[in-house]
């Protein structure tokens, strides 16, 4: 099977899919975008093995590496894919995924209740401001509404009675974080505590501003900082290539 597209995005959260649609817009202007989506049935165990197998069973027969982007717990899987399967990933492009994968907003949810005495909606209505800042009474609500229904529907393992890790540590392809400097969940240090594993090709960029969801805000400006490190991506590959046929025929 040829590929049919240059880019991957993972999404595994289907009601918040809305928020990586002006970012795939603008990219898809310059690349071709597939979307890979993941929906857990409630009959599943909450884990994101299931979702790179499925990932792996998609990919498997394409005859050339991708590249694997993804935000939050998506994000997380494409980590994780590219982890298990380097061959099938070109670069790794994440956006707000902390250096602990698993340090997301489902983390933090069930933090809060664990700490404090309060109710789910109120937990959710904080999280709301978190993750999009202050919004209206009537768009809150629309949000509380998506995710509630994003925490039962997304392949994430925390929960009430434990919160879970994932491994730490880098990938052998090229690979960019990207994150917001006004994220609470992937707030900076979590977000620089990525330079401990990245390498010369690598790439850590911050946007001033746009809270857990920064790419909706500013799709633009994220664009064009991912556009750039495929690029470089793609020179360097060149540069190597050119190099490889010199040394051969000398």
């Amino acid at each position: 099977m040829s590929n049919s597209f240059d880019v991957l995005w993972l999404n595994a959260s289907p009601v918040l899919k809305r928020f990586d649609k002006p970012l795939l817009e603008y990219l898809s202007r310059y690349k071709r975008i597939a979307q890979w989506q993941y929906q857990q049935t409630k009959d599943e165990a909450s884990s994101i093995d299931q979702a790179v197998e499925l990932l792996y069973d998609f990919l498997k027969w394409g005859d050339r590496p991708v590249h694997l982007a993804g935000h939050g717990m998506s994000g997380a899987i494409a980590l994780t894919f590219a982890r298990r399967f380097p061959k099938k990933v070109r670069s790794l492009t994440l956006l707000a995924v902390a250096a602990q994968p698993a340090n997301n907003w489902h983390a933090h949810y069930y933090f809060q209740r664990q700490l404090f005495s309060i109710s789910r909606e109120l937990v959710l209505a904080s999280s709301v401001r978190s993750l999009f800042g202050n919004q209206p009474p009537h768009t809150t609500k629309k949000l509380v509404a998506a995710l509630d229904k994003d925490l039962e529907q997304s392949p994430s393992s925390h929960s009430l009675f434990k919160l879970v890790y994932l491994p730490k540590g880098g990938v052998s392809m090229p690979m960019m974080v990207c994150g917001s400097k006004s994220d609470p969940v992937v707030n900076p240090t979590a977000l620089h505590d990525w330079l401990n594993w990245l390498k010369p090709e690598d790439k850590l960029w911050e946007c001033p501003e746009g809270y857990h969801f920064f790419h909706y805000f500013y799709p633009q400006q994220v664009s064009e900082q991912i556009l750039s490190f495929w690029e470089r991506h793609n020179l360097h590959l060149l540069e190597t290539s050119a190099l490889s046929f010199s040394s051969s025929t000398n």
